[in-house]
């Protein structure tokens, strides 16, 4: 008997099994030829992609991602995601500090046929760079001179 899986069911399993444990294959063979990511940063490929979660997980150990909520409408599937992990190797040239790390955001996944055409996810770097001690959000206030 064949079991039917919902978009929002795939999206939901092969983002969970790229990001949350690294089987960068799952997401791989979910998305459309023409797939781009859109961050506060540009646009990204799939290979772009890939080298982000790889990265990531080379980067903290015991790396963990959970999805806390997930919904789809029509064609996009929103999920509001979780990542934890002890930054123990170099991660956007910061040097390993040995702290535990929780970040936080959202991405939106478009789909059109069976396979993803692209995703804009929504996280603020800043937040991963102050949970390590590198940067302090407060900082970047203007001061009088």
């Amino acid at each position: 008997m064949t079991v039917m899986t919902t978009m929002l069911e795939r999206v939901t399993d092969a983002w969970t099994r790229a990001w949350g444990n690294g089987d960068t294959a799952a997401f791989e063979k979910l998305v459309d030829a023409g797939y781009v990511r859109h961050s506060k940063s540009g646009e990204e490929s799939i290979q772009q992609v890939v080298r982000q979660i790889e990265e990531q997980h080379a980067a903290f150990s015991g790396f963990s991602m959970r999805i806390l909520r997930a919904i789809e409408d029509d064609n996009l599937v929103a999920i509001h995601w979780e990542s934890t992990g002890t930054h123990t190797g170099e991660y956007m040239g910061v040097p390993p500090t040995g702290r535990t790390v929780t970040v936080t955001g959202a991405s939106f996944v478009a789909h059109r046929n069976g396979k993803i055409t692209d995703e804009s996810v929504v996280w603020d770097p800043r937040e991963l760079l102050s949970a390590v001690g590198i940067w302090h959000l407060g900082d970047q206030r203007k001061r009088s001179t």
